[in-house]
């Protein structure tokens, strides 16, 4: 198994805007612009190209839509550092994705204020630039009316340049204030932004840049990245996909599935619901039921999950896979109601998994539910012909090791 890593940051980086709701292509911007102002500064095509990727996984720590506002309507905020550490923190355990962990840890720390103690002086200025390009597209932002750029921007765009210019010395670096002024002078660089074409834009430095292709060890070290990212949403589905995939995987070990089928089940597992970044977290902590148009925020999340890994791996069935965790055997499930000679084993597996670890896991409704009572729940959506017999069997046989995975 083979997977291009700039091509899943890019896809991956979709899902991270989900976040918002109404709020889309903020860490593309934020990578074009940085892209832009680091050419002025005359680095190196390779140092460009860092940046171009820092830019879009500068908030992998986001993804709850109270501190996605925040971000993304003010310039300074009481709380900042909070994304940024637990953003390093995911990346810094990521071999293919180390190297952005420190940018990440200090992108919203003001250049008066970074340590200098520190021996890297390009560290500093990777980092700022990232802060100065994303404070940038926050101001940028009531120029965006749905998917559209107004035409307005290229005769008041002046003010947004004079804004951050201002701030150069405090929040900002002054040798990148000056390339920043270079950059913005061309029309071209604020049309750049425009939704219309930022996925051509986008594309063009992936076609130009050097490929990296990535096995089944760091393929899995990414997606549980990302993982992390969709679990933090709510203390209540914290580890969630990192134990679901460490139980699908067990089992499907169990049941006598090897060699990288194991690493591509793991990885579903791992991303099966990175379509749940679209949920409002203060749905999913919700104690009370869901409204119709809360439930409708629910269901269409594994149908995302699906339109973002099919993007990642398009030669492989993981999408299918994570995507499937929701239907059922009677054909009653969603988004697909697929019939039971539709569902794969390895989907199969993933489903029974998820069940189970999230009864064992405490939900704002409910307290968490003990191992013999979860398997008894399991057992009689086995009965009623929901889940795969052969699956919770080997679940059953499998009890403690399986418990003790989803709880610790």
């Amino acid at each position: 198994m083979k997977i291009n890593l700039q091509r899943t940051i890019t896809s991956l980086t979709n899902a991270l805007d989900f976040v918002g709701t109404d709020e889309y292509h903020h860490g593309k911007r934020v990578a074009l612009m940085a892209v832009a102002i680091a050419k002025e500064m005359k680095w190196p095509p390779a140092r460009c190209e860092k940046m171009l990727y820092a830019g879009m996984l500068h908030d992998c720590g986001v993804s709850r839509l109270r501190e996605h506002r925040a971000i993304t309507e003010t310039l300074e905020w009481v709380g900042a550092q909070e994304h940024c550490l637990r953003g390093a923190d995911y990346l810094a355990v990521c071999p293919p994705l180390a190297h952005f962990a420190p940018i990440v840890r200090w992108h919203h720390t003001r250049w008066e204020a970074l340590p200098r103690d520190h021996p890297d002086d390009d560290l500093w200025l990777e980092c700022n630039l990232i802060f100065l390009a994303d404070r940038t597209d926050v101001l940028l932002a009531p120029y965006f009316v749905g998917a559209t750029l107004k035409n307005e921007v290229l005769w008041q765009y002046p003010e947004v340049v004079e804004r951050i210019a201002a701030l150069g010395g405090t929040l900002f670096a002054p040798q990148l204030i000056e390339a920043f002024r270079r950059a913005t002078a061309r029309e071209a660089f604020w049309l750049a932004m425009d939704p219309a074409y930022i996925e051509a834009e986008i594309e063009d430095h992936l076609r130009a840049g050097q490929a990296v292709e990535l096995g089944a060890a760091d393929a899995v070290a990414v997606a549980g990245v990302f993982a992390h990212t969709v679990d933090a949403k709510s203390a209540y589905t914290l580890e969630h996909s990192t134990r679901v995939a460490r139980i699908a995987r067990y089992l499907a070990q169990e049941s006598g599935i090897g060699g990288e089928d194991l690493d591509k089940i793991e990885i579903a597992g791992l991303l099966h619901d990175i379509g749940k970044l679209r949920v409002p977290e203060d749905i999913i902590d919700k104690p009370g039921p869901l409204t119709r148009d809360e439930r409708a925020f629910v269901m269409r999340h594994s149908y995302d999950t699906g339109q973002i890994l099919k993007r990642i791996f398009p030669d492989q069935p993981i999408a299918q896979w994570a995507a499937m965790h929701h239907e059922n055997l009677l054909g009653t499930g969603y988004p697909h109601h697929c019939q039971a000679s539709a569902i794969p084993r390895e989907a199969r597996l993933i489903a029974v998994a998820d069940i189970f670890q999230a009864l064992a896991q405490e939900r704002p409704y409910r307290a968490r539910i003990g191992k013999d009572e979860a398997m008894s729940r399991i057992e009689d959506l086995c009965s009623q012909g929901r889940v795969d017999r052969d699956t919770v069997t080997l679940l059953r046989v499998q009890l403690d090791h399986c418990y003790a995975l989803a709880v610790d």
